[in-house]
């Protein structure tokens, strides 16, 4: 999904994030600054050792738009060309990629602040749940 005249996008879908193909969508000749975050899923989280995979879900609905809501605030707050994010569903290996976020500014500072706050925003606000699987067991963990 895009917005406006901006080069945003937001891709939540079950296809693999490619890291290149991430920072390539913001690269702009006015860029003087491309931040890439890549979070991908651990082995292990808080009192779990030998975690296998994740299974993502959203509310599909409003996922999209509610990432996108998130991309303008970070467009108020610095000046932004172009903005990419990416979340995956379904199952997720160990490694692998589950959410990326490219961001690109004429400068460095302000990249790197939005790509922060598109991330942290993204983690308290998008409608996306996990479910952590390890041997032996699985559990929902608290999502927004």
């Amino acid at each position: 999904m895009t917005i406006g005249e901006h080069r945003d996008e937001v891709v939540v879908s079950v296809m693999v994030i490619d890291p290149a193909e991430l920072g390539s969508a913001v690269q702009d000749p006015t860029a003087g600054g491309v931040v890439t975050f890549l979070g991908t899923v651990r082995n292990h989280s808080p009192g779990k050792v030998g975690v296998t995979h994740l299974v993502y879900e959203a509310y599909n609905e409003l996922v999209e738009e509610k990432i996108l809501e998130i991309v303008a605030e970070a467009r108020q707050k610095w000046e932004l060309v172009a903005v990419r994010v990416g979340h995956r569903l379904g199952l997720v290996e160990v490694g692998e990629v589950s959410v990326g976020v490219a961001v690109s500014a004429a400068h460095r500072t302000e990249a790197f602040a939005a790509a922060r706050y598109l991330i942290d925003e993204l983690k308290r606000r998008a409608p996306i749940w996990k479910q952590e699987h390890w041997p032996g067991g699985e559990e929902w963990i608290e999502g927004a």
